[in-house]
Parts: C-alpha cells; structure tokens; sequence
C-alpha cells in the first residue's frame, strides 16, 4: 500500500457524497492501470477498499482512460466480468484455485504433446485457441423411398385447395399456439413403425385423427416387421431369401404390410389407413384382449371390413389368396430392410420430422413442428425456400445422413468416449507406428483427416463383418477417411485365424496401393466367413485350402503371389502370436477394450460394438460427424504449417495424417467450455492491462469490475497466474459507472497453498494464512468464508466471538486470531427417472464396501437433489433398504441389464473439487405403477406407525464418520431407552441452531431448562455450521457431565436454491428449508426449541402428543396483551385476506414429524414457496416465520395449546403462570436488551446462567468473573454489563 494511502486509512469513512462516488470505477481503473505492478495493486485496492476508498476519490481523473471505458460499455454491460483461458470462457461464479490449475495444467500438458510434434510454437498457440464449432443437432436421417406411404400432398389434395400458396405467410406473425394454413409441403411428419405393435396402431390413429382435422402438415408412414429385422440381424445383416420363405408365414406385421400395399395398390392410401385403424379398432374393442396383444382374427377383420364395400369379389377369397401366394412378400421384405439399413429399427416407434428423429408421441410431433418452423421461416427470409422449393429434398440434400445410429449421434443423452493417441505414440508405444492403413481406390497419396481405427476379433463372426463392412466402406469411395486394423484373437486361436491376420498385413503393407485390393480382401474374408467362422472347427476347411484360395484370390485381382506364397507356407508363427497379445493389451489398456470386443476408434473417439448390426453407413456417418465437428478447423491449421527441421522425405501424406489424428485425439479429450467471447473488439489502450509473452502457450482474456466481489477473488487468481505461469494477459477492466454507494464494504483474502518447499524443515511450519492488517479499531466487524462449493469448513480455534469483532475491545493486543478447517467435501447430485419427475423422497445410503451405510439421505423433488457428506476415498451409493429398493435399481448404460450391477454405484472422490453424480433410476419389473410414498394413512398394513409403512427400515445414522468431535453416543431411533442419569423411556429429540457467543450462551440455559424438567433420556441436535469452537470443546463434557446425547449435523446450501446474503437470514432458513434431508432417515420427530427459551414443562408431554396428521405444529400469537394490537400485521393487509381465518404461528417452538413431513414432500412444497418468494426484498421479513405461515395452505400446521409458548411482549402477564415455555422474544416497543429482559422476565434464569457460566468456565479452564449467580457478561470475552446491548447480535434485533 502506498505511504500515502497508509495515511488516508487511518480514517475510514462509511460513506462519500454522491458527487464523490461518480468517477470511483474510473478512477480505481486508472491507478491499476498506471502501477507499476498493475496485478497487484488491483489486488491491493480492492482488497482493502474501505481503507483506500478516501485516497481514490481524491485523485484526478484522465478523460482518455474515462472515455475508452465508456466506448467499451456500449458492447459490454458495466460491472459485467468475463474471463476466458485460450479463447474458452470460465464460469467466473464456480472458478477456484483447483479448478484454474487443472485447466491450466490441461493446455501446459496439450502444448507439450504437440511441440514433441515439431509443431511450431505459433501453430500450438493457434490449436489451442481455436473454440471446437457447436455440435450441429441437425443430423437428418434421408428416408427418401417409395417404401414412404403418404396418407396426403398438402399441394395437390383437394381439401386443401381453398389454403393460400404464398409461402411468405409462415413469415406473419400468429396468437401463441395458431397454425398457419399454408398450401405447401413444408412439415413431413413420417412414422417409422410395426403396425402389429401397440404403439405402432396408436400412432396410426394419431396421424388419421390430424389428418381428418386438417393439420396443417404431410404424414406418412414407412412399415416394417420387427420379427424380420431380428432375422436380418442374426444372419448379420444380410438377406438370405431363400431361408425365409417358410419361417414367416405367422409375423402378422409382414401380413399387415402386404394387405397394406395390395389395398393402397387397388384401392388408394385412405382405405390403407383405414385399414391399419379398423385393426386397433378391433383390437381395441375385442373383450377377450386384456393383454392388447394383437390377434390375427383382428388383422383378417379389418381386412375384411375394408375391402367389403369396394371388392367385386368376396373379400375373404382375396385374403386367403395373399395369405397363401405371399404376394407381395418382396416389398414387404424391402421395406422393412429399408428400415434395418435407415437403423431407426431399434427406437420401436418414431417420427421423422423432414429427416429429424423425435419421439412418436402427440406433444413431440408439436414439439417438432415448433423446432422445424424458425429453420424454415430464417430460410424463406433470405430467399433460400421459395414457393418452388421441394423443402424435403433441399433439408436432406444439405444435412442428410444414410444411417441413424443412437451411438453416433449421441443429441447430447450420452457423451461419446474420447482417449487421445499422442501419449501412447510419444511414448514410444509401436503397435500405432506399426499399423499399415487401407485407402478407398486412387486416394492412397491424399492427406486422409479422418482414421478409423477397427479392434478387430478374427474368432469372431461380428469381428469379420465389421472388416467386411469397413472394406465395403471404403470401396464405395471416402476421401476424408482411411482405415487401419488392429487385430486380435480370443484364447482359441487357430492357424486359419492367423493365417488370415498375415494375408491382411502383407497385403495393408505391399499393395495398398493396388487398384483391386480392396476387392481382394473383401473376398479372402467372404471365404474365411463362409468356410472357418460359419463352420464347426470339424467341419472347417483345412488352412491349405485357404491358403490356396489366397493365391487363387491374388492372382484374380492382379496381385503377385509370390509374396504371399513365401510368407504364408511358414508354419505355425509364435512371434504373430505374440503380436496379437500385445495388441489385445494395448487395447485394454489404453483403451478400455476387453479382449473379445470389437471397436472403431475414430481420431480417438471410442464407439464399441457390443450390440446391433454396425454397417459401413455407421463409418460414413462417423467420418461426417467427427469430421464437421472436431477435425475440419485442426486440418485448416496444420495445411498452413511451415514445418522446420523436419526431413523433408518424412513429410509424406501419412505423416500429416497421423498428425491430425493425434492432435484431434489429444484435443478431443479436453474438458473445458465450448462458450467463446471476441474479447478483441474491446479497446485496450487506456484502461486495461496487458502482460505479453510470445513464449507462453496459455493466453488469459478477462474483462474485469474491480470493485465487485468477483473481482476481488479474480484479482487473486490472476496474480497467481503471471506469477507461476507466465502467461500472456489481456484484463479490460470495466466497472460501474456513477454507484450510488460503495461498491465494496468489506476487507478480503484469497488464500492459496504456499508454493514454497518445507521438505528441509520441520513440521510446525504454519499452513497457508490470510493476514489483515491496519484493521479500523471502532467498527464491529464479523469474520466470514468464501470457501469452494464443494467445501465443509468450520472453525477449529478461535477465542473470541467471529460474529462481534471490536478490536478496540480487545486490550492491548488489538491481534485476533481464528484457524479454520477443511471437515468434510460435498458429495452432490442429480436422480432422475426416465419420462417421469424426479422420484423425490428415494432414500439413498452411502458407505465403503465392509460398512454400506454411514450416510444417508433422501432425494428432493427440486431438480431431483440430494447431497451427502465425504472424505476423499472410494465409496458406494446404494439405494436403501426397504421401499427404495424393492421398487427401484440405478440405471447404468453400460451394465447389459445386469441388475446386479445396477444396485450400487461407484464414486471416487479423489480431489478436492468434490464431484456432482448424475443418477438414472428405473422402476423394477412389474412394480412400474406403484408409488414410493405412501402416506401412513393409506398404507392398510400398516400395524403400527412406522413399522410396515415407508420407513419401515429404521436405519442407524453413524454421524461423524470424518470429524471426532461430533461422535454420536447412541442410535438416533425412538425406541424406549434406559439412558444415563437414571433417564428412561421415549427418547425426545430437540433441534436447535445458534451463532455467536451470546446465543450460545443461551443455548446452554435452553439444555439446562430442558434436562430439568424431564426424566426421559434426551438427544440434542445442533446445527453445526454456525457453533463456536469454545462451544464444540464445552458441548462433550455437558452431555456427559448431566447425562445426554448430541449430534452435531450440518447442510451446504444447494446452489440453485436462491441464497440469501445476510448471515441472520441464512439461519432462519436453516430451521425450516431443510428438515426433510438434515437429519437421518431413521429419525422419526424432532421439536425445535429456540436458543433464547426457558423450559419450564416435561417437553415429553409435547413429544408425545398426537398432532393429528399433520407434518408440523406450532403455537399460535397470543392476543391478550392489548398494547401491542399496532404491531400484529397479520390481522390486516395482504395476512389477513391470505390467512383467510386461520392462525399465525410463532416459529420459536415447533413439532416436526418428519415420516409425514417426507411423505407429504413437505420440505420441497416449502422451497418451492421459499424459491418463488425470496427473490424479492420485501418478502418473507421474518424468513423462518413467515414462510411456514404462508405456505399452511399445502403445507397443513396444526396449532399448539396456547401455554406451550408464553412471551412477554404478545402475552402479558395473566397467563404467565401457566407457560410451559417462555421465549425472549423482542418487544418492539421498549426494544428491551436480551439479557437485562431474561433476568426480568424468567426467575430461574439467573440460576441456570450461573451455573451454566461456571461449568463452561470449568472446562475451559478460565476464571468465572462474577461468582456471585448474578447476571455476568461472556465468559469468554472481558466485557462489561454496560456492553450487553451491544452484544445482542443481529438474530435479537430482528425477532419479533
């Protein structure tokens, strides 16, 4: 800080005149900007702002820097922060320090990879600057075919001759929801479906029910049978008529698509439709059809129903005729082939919307049209689509795929798999270097971008089929692409398979360049297929056959066979052998291949073949996608590339290829934003900072507010950054405009690890610290953290209150010190069911392998949340006992549908950046309509409460698995115990929640008052986020000392749940935002008992008590004490009309029965409330209060009896004398402190404070100050009775 500064500092001032104020950004950009060391002093300004903020305002502003900062904030919103590494843009709201460094770490070790290359360090920086374009979803499946039957042409049909043609009306804008009736076929709405399948006959009474309707759109359906599709796909894909003949005379789809085209054929498309619609008809209708299986006698009636009135001879006699001649079978068969090549087979029943693949539901065909309608209106706007446009043929011509596979084209449900290539090759791994590729005829000396590379099993049929198919693929012509294989075999490796991986080899090497090798080889493995795969081992071929038939095979496609011969003659090779293993580990290992598993790995992506057919359209569709995707921008960079010290005879065609596949494959596997921002249109002469290094491979861009929080931590991480990594830096810096009050009000520290090495010392070396220095002596200040999401810290020692700082009340020392600790990470996720909301209230447990449940909790309906406790390690996420897990099982893609698998999860958590699950569940066979919540009331079983109904499993919670100091004494259920001090019976279970040394003094008081007045065996719970470390050290030896438990429990606040900024209204909500997951399962009722009470009854009594079904219960306001009828605003305005009669409870005593509250999603309808409520100001005042009152409409509260809550200020005095409890509330009239009024108001506390004060001071070993039971300040803290107003912290001023 500058001496000058320093000086100014001694004087702090809250406030500046307006006038002040205006230029404050202006000004704070200048000084960073004019520094010597512009990072830091950024860092140091706003950092120590309400220190500094006197000087800044003071100095002299230069127009240019104001007016450049002007100029840009006409293309960037002031106050706005950005920040982007090598062109990606970073969250600046999640960014920590691991973060940052992973990401830094990613591209250090990129740039690395590719200088080993010999790429030359421009070209590096340019690779890793470049943003990857946006993954196009506009992948349209071409299903252009007379297999297409088109129920109507919006063009030429006349019912549609009255619509305008004039294709500039899709341009006019419509109410919400209207369509426009245009005369021209721009919507093609195509059902691919079985129409013996339910689903199927459904979607044929949706598109006629449209029709008939008018919709403005052109439908059709392409048929075909799901029972032939299987067949073909058995045989491998290919159609062996002659096998079929008599096999499908019973697949009632391949009868139902030739009664189709015969009745279309002589009788039009309508009595064809109505056809498929009289056969769900008759289904639909048919009593003994429980199962809605489809019979033949309905097909037959249907058919008969259609041709009556239109067949001149009987109708019968034709179909027996079609049933016996298989007229038709051909195109039936074609049809359905069509569909098995289209690959859409697999999704049973779906629409193609002009080529797009959706769902084949009513709301998806909607979905679809509104998705299609603005690419179509854009088109016709810049004249692209005009009146003769066939729209169909342009969107297909330009976007078309032959194929659809769900593995390719993943529409964002499953993210491909990406490994990179460079590490093994760099590393001198040879089984790459060694590949010899294959090329489509004539493209052998082009730079192929694309390389696909095949794990080929050679015992397998499916291992030969994709050889064949890719062989196919590349005989059909790709310029983009080449294909290399890596061959493997399983245990049983024979010679004939050996022998077939030679021919493959020596043929790759020597003649990959020949005109017909492509047909040579298609031929070797049609041969080895038919005679070695297809065959009994006894039945096969001998090998001399096959060698024979290589030569006879060479010779035919002009290939010398010399080669062949002299290789293949030797017996029985061991060093192939040898070979083939180290490929099969290569693949396992860097890959993740099994033996026995066939694969393509594109540029490094992974796309496994365990199921379905894989056809050379799969490769075609492959090589399109990757390459429009990944690879086409990294070919722009490296054709530019003037390559140095490179020979140039190594610069061949198939090095630059293997270049684009290690760099696409390293690049692929980076994990970062796909969001860019041009950072450059921004000016940068006057107001920003600029670090060059042309050295560097990491380029940082970042717009910044410096006086904003964000820019408080950025400035931080920035300067980590030039410090360690030297990257080049471009910080425009941007802040407000004219505030109106200061920006900053706070001082701040961001703490990083110390970079230096202790290995020579010893270990007392302090860990990282943050320091505050020149402190203002006269203000209270209070200690906040800004730790990473994922991070549990509380404080370990700290002898003063970190809520009330007042330095000049410290003594002489004027030092304050607090250690803090990292206790536990968050483990956080999402649970979703398919197609349906979340399963909220699905119990999930957490443990290692020996002990499966040390954690526990429930799924919100919000998003479908759930959160859980960790330490770094490996841990299992299981579904709970009970309900949970008789209905439901983890959905995993790749489990093959062994459940077992499916019961539990994995999760290492081996960093400190916590980790965010994504869980799938799927209801069980058989139990898909049953509900997981049912309500006590309803479950007839139900013998006693909680025994047979939802939580039936009483599960044991086994709380401070990570952190000692919260050990659990004993089982948190509520069965009659026998607990110390002579307690027995009914275990009651009080939650209470306190922060900062005066209320924890009455808190203490509160267990006192508690313990007293009951002989049954008592368990406290205790929020532990906001608990001082004297009060953790005290809490122990209390519950031993007077014979009770604890738990200490705690939540990290959801991050999309809206967070409130002041610490007093964060722990309001922690009382009622969070009881349905805070606790553990097994806990049936809790009673909340503010920290500021005096019990003087049995609160047995209370937790006894029958509250009629109902999740909560509270107390009503008293309304005797008259004086105080100005200040009850719920008798008038907004409460009165939305109470609407019924009572507004005080939230300082409340029942919880948490087996309704979680039955009756209690706590989700009350965040819903809260999320809707609190992001306005002026909503919810009294937060904890407030929002239970208001949400008692869905969320029923039954009211207490009246004596279960006295307090002075609404009850006066006549009924004093019957209160079970009496709260410290605040009297908004006098404005009494809190413990002159305690000492007034309640006889027994002066006593129960002594002796709470005297055995705290026991403990600790400090000097009670007042001996005499008088009323004394903090033990803790040397302060006198005239500071006790002072002392009374936010939550007192602000209760009612």
């Amino acid at each position: 800080m500058a001496f000058r500064d320093y000086l100014l500092s001694s004087t702090i001032s809250d406030t500046l005149d307006v006038w002040e104020l205006k230029d404050l950004g202006h000004q704070t950009a200048q000084r960073i900007v004019q520094a010597s060391d512009p990072l830091q002093s950024m860092q140091e300004l706003n950092q120590n702002f309400p220190s500094v903020v006197s000087s800044l305002s003071r100095m002299k502003l230069n127009d240019s820097v104001k007016d450049e900062i002007i100029a840009n904030q006409r293309m960037i919103p002031p106050g706005k922060s950005l920040m982007a590494l090598n062109g990606a843009l970073i969250n600046i709201e999640d960014i920590d320090l691991y973060l940052l460094i992973d990401l830094v770490h990613q591209e250090l070790s990129l740039a690395d990879q590719f200088s080993k290359l010999k790429l030359p360090r421009s070209t590096i920086r340019k690779l890793l600057s470049t943003m990857t374009p946006p993954e196009s979803d506009t992948f349209r499946v071409d299903f252009r075919s007379d297999h297409v039957h088109y129920l109507n042409n919006l063009e030429e049909d006349a019912m549609y001759r009255r619509w305008r043609s004039n294709i500039n009306d899709i341009l006019m804008p419509v109410f919400p929801g209207q369509l426009r009736y245009i005369r021209k076929n721009l919507f093609h709405a195509v059902y691919v479906l079985d129409p013996a399948t339910v689903s199927g006959l459904q979607s044929i009474d949706m598109i006629t029910s449209f029709y008939e309707n008018s919709f403005p759109m052109r439908f059709g359906v392409i048929l075909y049978s799901t029972q032939f599709i299987k067949k073909i796909e058995q045989s491998g894909g290919e159609l062996h008529s002659s096998e079929h003949d008599g096999e499908l005379e019973d697949d009632k789809s391949s009868l139902i698509i030739r009664l189709f085209i015969y009745i279309k054929e002589n009788h039009g498309i309508q009595s064809a439709f109505q056809f498929l619609s009289n056969i769900n008809r008759l289904r639909t209708e048919s009593a003994d059809s429980t199962d809605e299986a489809l019979e033949m006698h309905h097909i037959e009636g249907a058919c008969v129903e259609t041709l009556l009135p239109k067949a001149k001879s009987p109708p019968q006699e034709i179909l027996l005729k079609l049933e016996k001649e298989q007229s038709f079978k051909e195109l039936s068969q074609e049809s359905s082939l069509f569909v098995f090549k289209l690959g859409v087979s697999k999704l049973q029943c779906c629409l193609l919307m002009n080529g797009l693949v959706f769902d084949s539901s009513e709301d998806a065909l909607i979905n679809a049209m509104n998705d299609e309608l603005p690419r179509i209106q854009e088109q016709v706007y810049y004249g692209q689509i005009n009146s003769h446009t066939n729209v169909l043929d342009k969107f297909l011509t330009e976007n078309g795929v032959s194929r659809y596979n769900p593995q390719i084209i993943a529409g964002g449900k499953v993210k491909p798999r990406f490994v990179s290539l460079a590490s093994p090759v760099l590393g001198g791994e040879s089984v790459l270097n060694e590949i010899n590729y294959l090329h489509s005829p004539g493209t052998v000396d082009d730079v192929k971008p694309v390389t696909h590379l095949l794990a080929v099993d050679v015992t397998s049929r499916k291992g030969i089929k994709l050889l064949r198919e890719a062989i196919r693929y590349l005989i059909q012509g790709s310029k983009n692409a080449r294909v290399g294989v890596l061959f493997t075999a399983g245990q049983d490796a024979n010679l004939s398979n050996i022998l077939l991986v030679k021919t493959f080899e020596i043929t790759a090497a020597s003649y990959s360049h020949k005109k017909k090798v492509l047909e040579f080889l298609d031929q070797v493995c049609s041969f080895y297929e038919h005679n070695y795969i297809l065959r009994s081992p006894a039945a096969a071929e001998s090998t001399q056959a096959f060698i024979n038939k290589v030569y006879e095979l060479a010779e035919a496609n002009e290939l010398p066979s010399k080669t062949y011969k002299s290789s293949l003659s030797e017996a029985y090779n061991l060093k192939l052998i040898e070979h083939l293993d180290k490929v099969a580990q290569y693949l396992y290992r860097q890959f993740g291949i099994a033996s026995g598993v066939n694969a393509v790995i594109t540029n490094g992506r992974i796309t496994s073949l365990d199921a379905g057919v894989f056809l050379g359209d799969d490769l075609h569709l492959l090589e399109s996608v990757e390459f429009n995707h990944r690879i086409k921008h990294i070919v722009e960079i490296v054709e530019e590339v003037s390559w140095h010290g490179i020979d140039p005879d190594m610069l061949t065609s198939k090095y630059v290829s293997d270049i684009i596949m290690l760099i696409s494959s390293s690049m692929a596997t980076r994990d970062r934003s796909a969001e860019s921002a041009r950072f450059e249109i921004l000016n940068a002469q006057y107001s920003a900072v600029i670090l060059n290094n042309e050295n560097s491979s990491i380029h940082i861009d970042a717009v910044v507010d410096p006086l904003s929080p964000s820019g408080q931590k950025l400035s931080s991480l920035l300067r980590v950054l030039a410090k360690y990594v030297h990257p080049s830096m471009r910080i425009v810096l941007n802040p407000m405009s004219s505030p109106v009050d200061l920006p900053l009000k706070n001082y701040y520290r961001y703490v990083i690890p110390t970079m230096e090495d202790f290995s020579s010392t010893d270990y007392t070396v302090n860990g990282p610290k943050a320091f505050f220095a020149n402190m203002p002596l006269s203000k209270t200040l209070t200690m906040n953290l800004d730790v990473p999401e994922p991070w549990l810290v509380e404080p370990v020692i700290a002898v003063h209150d970190l809520d009330n700082i007042l330095l000049e009340n410290l003594g002489d020392i004027r030092t304050l010190q607090a250690v803090f600790e990292l206790e536990a990470l968050v483990l956080t996720g999402h649970c979703a069911e398919k197609d349906r909301d979340p399963p909220r209230g699905l119990q999930l447990i957490l443990g290692t392998k020996n002990t499966p449940h040390l954690v526990d909790t429930i799924v919100m309906a919000n998003l479908g949340y759930w959160q859980m406790k960790v330490s770094p390690g490996v841990w299992y996420l299981q579904l709970a006992p009970g309900r949970s897990s008789e209905l439901y099982l983890f959905r995993d893609g790749g489990d093959d549908g062994n459940q077992e698998k499916s019961l539990s999860k994995r999760i290492t958590i081996n960093d400190l950046r916590g980790k965010v699950v994504h869980l799938e569940v799927v209801k069980r066979k058989g139990k898909e309509q049953e509900k997981l919540l049912i309500s006590s009331d309803d479950d007839k079983h139900s013998k006693e409460k909680g025994h047979n109904g939802w939580n039936s499993n009483l599960l044991k919670w086994a709380s401070g698995f990570i952190g000692g100091s919260e050990k659990s004494k004993k089982s948190s259920d509520s069965s009659v115990d026998h607990g110390k001090g002579g307690r027995h019976g009914k275990t009651i279970n009080i939650f209470s929640i306190a922060s900062g040394h005066l209320y924890e003094r009455f808190l203490k008081i509160m267990i006192l008052s508690v313990l007293k007045n009951t002989n049954r065996p008592v368990k406290f719970w205790f929020i532990k986020n906001y608990l001082s470390p004297q009060f953790k050290d005290v809490i122990p030896h209390m519950a031993h000392e007077y014979g009770f438990d604890y738990e200490l429990v705690t939540y990290k606040w959801p991050t999309w749940l809206h967070k409130q900024t002041e610490k007093q209204r964060i722990i309001w909500a922690y009382k009622i935002l969070f009881l349905d997951v805070i606790f553990p399962i097994s806990l049936e009722k809790v009673i909340f008992v503010d920290a500021d009470q005096v019990v003087r009854a049995d609160m047995g009594e209370l937790y006894d008590m029958d509250i009629k079904g109902r999740p909560l219960a509270y107390t009503p306001f008293c309304d005797n004490n008259k004086d105080m009828d100005g200040y009850r605003f719920w008798r008038q305005g907004f409460w009165r009309e939305h109470l609407r009669g019924r009572p507004y409870h005080i939230s300082a005593l409340y029942v919880v029965d948490l087996v309704k509250f979680r039955e009756t999603a209690a706590g989700d309808n009350l965040r819903v409330f809260y999320e809707s409520l609190s992001k306005d100001p002026n909503s919810l005042a009294n937060l904890d209060q407030d929002l239970p009152n208001y949400a008692q409409h869905t969320v029923p509260i039954f009211s207490l009896p009246q004596e279960w809550l006295w307090c002075e200020s609404w009850c006066g005095n006549a009924t004093k004398s019957r209160a079970k409890t009496i709260d410290l509330c605040n009297n908004p009239m006098t404005k009494e402190p809190k413990l002159q009024g305690a000492r007034r108001i309640v006889s027994e506390w002066t006593d129960l404070d002594f002796e709470a004060r005297k055995f705290t001071a026991k403990i600790l070993g400090d000097e009670l100050e007042n001996p005499d039971p008088l009323p004394s300040p903090l033990s803790s803290s040397p302060e006198t009775s005239s500071n006790d107003q002072s002392t009374d912290d936010l939550e007192s001023k602000a209760e009612l």
